[in-house]
């Protein structure tokens, strides 16, 4: 059999294109902002993960323009090796600090982040006990690692229990969960995660990817939320969303961080993060420090957006968190109808996210809506004028 055979079949994707109603690839032809130009007509942007807006903050934008001047454009090696910048140590440094951890590590994408912690971390003997709504990343981190892996049904405390009492007692145990779930905008029940895992003796590990700069003190996610800092073991998170470049880490114990630089295959063998792409991160962690407001604006506008869909009768994920984070799916059921109305809300001027199977079940279908501290409210009430009139 040719293995291209399946490359040729029929598919879903050829489908949705005969009907007009693909969602996928289309073309910025300006700057990631609360509105841009794409496919050259003005759409306003409700399908981002910049939640602190500063993908085109002047301050931001000038700190990488330096770096490329000053280092160039790569890296060209792996961190073992050539590809050190002090400034990779110095942000590591300084996230270090911002996270009360004593041991980063960064990684080239927040994707090869949790591939690289759960791989290192996770050993032939051990388990791994996840969610079953966390992030994609993190279910591949556990096929790469040589553990056992157990689900839980999302945010089931008894579930988890019941999972964690299957773990051997001479077997160690990670939990690991989304922070803030990037589909669904809740957060992880996490001082009952940490109370089992005590319990139970495992380990607790935040994917926080969608929890920096939106929650917690300042900013710092979700165990800072929950004053769990120290009881949270690792933290994972990424550059690519709030801090607006390209990257992620890993926060820690340092003698756990060493021991995954020392482990971990992605960390080893891959280029490191580019210098313009280091400076933004930094430079972007630095405007989060000196500016503790911007999360608690992103909180506002995320209740105002909440409330004007209520007010709107638009149907929308509840959470029961008691911060209002900057993810709100709306449910459009199956798939088709998702696409349908996903077409005419772009046509109409708002660029939004359909989520499909296996993001969600079938007939959970949604269109997921994200928000920027820099957005106005007028801008999200024309928003949402367009959404309601095109449900």
């Amino acid at each position: 059999m040719d293995i291209f055979e399946k490359c040729y079949r029929p598919s879903a994707a050829d489908e949705i294109r005969e009907k007009g109603i693909y969602p996928y690839f289309h073309a910025l032809e300006s700057r990631q902002d609360t509105e841009v130009i794409m496919e050259g007509k003005r759409r306003i942007m409700l399908g981002s993960n910049n939640y602190l807006g500063l993908t085109t903050d002047p301050e931001i934008i000038e700190a990488g323009i330096r770096a490329f001047e000053q280092y160039g454009s790569g890296c060209s090696g792996s961190r073992f090796l050539n590809g050190t910048l002090e400034m990779h140590l110095e942000l590591e440094d300084e996230l270090g600090k911002f996270l009360r951890k004593s041991g980063i590590v960064t990684f080239s994408t927040g994707f090869q982040s949790n591939l690289g912690i759960l791989s290192a971390i996770v050993g032939r003997n051990d388990y791994v006990i996840c969610d079953k709504e966390n992030h994609a990343s993190i279910y591949d981190g556990c096929r790469l690692s040589f553990g056992k892996m157990l689900r839980y049904a999302h945010n089931d405390m008894e579930d988890l229990e019941k999972q964690l009492q299957r773990v051997p007692e001479d077997s160690g145990c990670l939990i690991v969960t989304d922070g803030v779930f990037s589909m669904g905008g809740d957060i992880a029940r996490l001082p009952e995660i940490v109370k089992l895992a005590r319990q139970y003796g495992a380990r607790v590990m935040v994917d926080d990817a969608h929890g920096l700069g939106v929650i917690g003190e300042g900013g710092r996610g979700t165990a800072s939320h929950f004053g769990l800092e120290d009881e949270v073991d690792i933290y994972m998170g990424t550059f690519s969303k709030s801090l607006a470049s390209l990257g992620g880490y890993m926060a820690a114990d340092a003698r756990v961080a060493d021991y995954v630089r020392h482990a971990s295959r992605p960390f080893i063998f891959s280029a490191s993060i580019t210098p313009a792409s280091c400076a933004v991160a930094l430079t972007a962690l630095r405007k989060l420090e000196s500016h503790p407001e911007l999360p608690l604006r992103l909180q506002s506008l995320s209740a105002y957006a909440r409330e004007g869909f209520h007010k709107r009768g638009v149907r929308i994920r509840e959470s029961a968190a008691d911060v209002p984070t900057p993810i709100i799916p709306l449910y459009t059921n199956d798939i088709v109808n998702t696409l349908e109305t996903s077409r005419r809300i772009y046509d109409a001027g708002v660029y939004v996210n359909p989520v499909l199977p296996p993001a969600t079940p079938p007939a959970d279908c949604l269109l997921r809506t994200s928000y920027m501290a820099t957005h106005t409210e007028a801008l999200l009430d024309e928003a949402m004028d367009i959404i309601a009139a095109n449900l």
